[in-house]
């Protein structure tokens, strides 16, 4: 077995065992909050989000791997928001680069970042997302808003091991290494989607048992972003 191989299995292992950590596996049910009425997710939802969790690499690493400009930091999630808009201003909404914000957030093995980027790519480029998770581990979860168009994408050691936007349509080296996850959030590996699960919530839980990161409304509304502003590629 490769160490790669060896490394996801263990991840998909502490993934589904219900017994890890100090909670209980991470449900649909604990990101009921990401929809509620107001809800601070409510922007990213409409109008377009990447949220990144890479583990072992500090913010200012992870901007600076990705080859983004230094920006000032952002005071909490309504900053981000609003730097963001600022930049689409001066772009005239039709951005060739995108602003994204990093804190450092605790997961399983220590110290992770989560990058929040609005219309941005950054989770799902995969020379960066190779990069980010040589040696170690990243996962991402996206939609571009309106559509909408939803992926999840699973890195370790450099390699891209699951990915999917319909959780029955799967590829990467290791297409079916996270079948019983999925069953258990109600994510249907194998068939039609249940159009009760809402399956954003679900894919917050799976980036959860993944990573150990348990992220809320209060962790994203009162962070300290470090912030950078990334070019290259077109944005999806």
């Amino acid at each position: 077995m490769t160490a790669a191989a060896s490394h996801a299995s263990a991840a998909a292992a502490a993934a589904s065992d219900a017994s890890a950590g100090f909670r209980a596996p991470a449900t649909a049910g604990d990101y009921g909050w990401i929809r509620a009425s107001p809800s601070l997710f409510a922007y990213a939802l409409e109008g377009g989000y990447t949220l990144t969790l890479v583990r072992g690499l500090t913010p200012a690493r992870v901007l600076e791997v990705v080859g983004a400009e230094p920006r000032d930091a952002c005071d909490g999630f309504h900053d981000l928001v609003f730097e963001h808009t600022e930049a689409l201003d001066a772009y005239g909404y039709s951005p060739d680069a995108f602003l994204a914000g990093a804190f450092t957030v605790q997961g399983e093995g220590g110290d992770w970042t989560l990058v929040m980027e609005f219309g941005g790519d950054l989770g799902t480029r995969p020379r960066f997302m190779e990069a980010l998770s040589a040696g170690s581990r990243a996962v991402s979860h996206t939609s571009n808003g309106g559509k909408p168009m939803d992926f999840f994408h699973w890195y370790e050691a450099g390699e891209l091991r699951t990915t999917f936007e319909d959780p029955a349509d799967r590829t990467g080296s290791a297409p079916d290494e996270l079948i019983g996850v999925l069953s258990e959030l109600g994510l249907n590996p194998t068939g039609d989607r249940d159009p009760e699960v809402d399956e954003k919530a679900a894919v917050f839980a799976l980036a959860e048992r993944l990573t150990g990161v348990r992220v809320t409304e209060e962790l994203l509304r009162d962070a300290v972003y470090a912030t950078g502003e990334v070019r290259g590629e077109s944005v999806r």
